[in-house]
């Protein structure tokens, strides 16, 4: 199994050290390429056995699937380069480019063309990611290639393409999200008197907990907040603050916003 990727950014580049991080794929079986030399260096360090080029059209040659990386106001470009390179009866073509849709994207390469739009989120790196998958005129058995080569680096839901911009904005967008929270009770220790390197870990530690209660326990995440909310006590007192400075509307309103461009 080949695997091109043409972008090596900052999610392209997530991918290519997911992917080498893996088993389902050799690390000079992937070729990345990128017009700056310095995101190239930096795939040599990680993994001196990736292959890396300045040539869109050198990387694609004899990659079983070709992954688009770029941004979505450059995958026009890039196809105008490499859409008639391409053997669309053997290749398998991957964008992860957000808001370019299945008619775009047959139009740009190839009609008869395999395609899948794939939203994942940048914890690919570490193989933890949520990658959403949608297919237009691929095979059950391309869709199941596909899910392989994505399951290895995390977690992959496949759903109709009208339905990826809400995933995105929930995983995609939504990591960042996480982010946020962390940064702000992180804040919070620190007022407390906690160092924040100290706040950071307990904080991670925490969230950790809280997904493998749910993962293991397959309860609805108010029957766990029931247990530790004792009537008078100080964690419904810290809910209820929460709740009255917008946590729950500020939540789903910064998801909608994300999904309605």
């Amino acid at each position: 199994m080949r695997v091109a990727v043409v972008g090596g950014g900052n999610m392209g580049g997530a991918i290519v050290r997911g992917m080498a991080s893996g088993n389902l794929i050799k690390p000079d079986h992937i070729t990345v390429s990128d017009i700056n030399e310095t995101n190239l260096l930096l795939f040599k360090d990680f993994d001196p056995a990736i292959r890396t080029t300045r040539s869109n059209t050198e990387a694609i040659e004899n990659a079983d699937v070709v992954v688009i990386a770029v941004k979505p106001w450059l995958v026009g470009v890039v196809a105008e380069e490499i859409r008639k390179k391409i053997n669309y009866k053997k290749q398998i073509l991957v964008s992860i480019a957000a808001g370019v849709d299945f008619k775009a994207l047959a139009s740009q390469f190839h009609d008869e063309a395999a395609i899948f739009r794939i939203i994942p989120n940048t914890a690919i790196e570490v193989l933890q990611s949520v990658s959403v998958v949608s297919s237009y005129k691929a095979t059950q058995q391309q869709e199941e290639l596909i899910k392989a080569i994505f399951s290895e680096l995390g977690k992959v839901f496949f759903v109709p393409e009208n339905q990826l911009g809400a995933f995105t904005s929930l995983s995609s967008c939504g990591i960042a999200y996480a982010f946020r929270y962390i940064r702000a009770a992180m804040e919070g220790g620190v007022e407390m008197g906690i160092y924040p390197s100290v706040a950071k870990a307990v904080i991670l530690q925490t969230l950790r907990g809280a997904v493998e209660l749910l993962e293991s326990t397959g309860t609805h995440p108010e029957s766990e907040i029931d247990k530790v909310t004792t009537p008078g006590g100080i964690t419904i007192k810290g809910l209820n603050e929460m709740e009255a400075h917008g946590f729950t509307n500020a939540v789903i309103k910064g998801l909608k916003a994300s999904h309605s461009k």
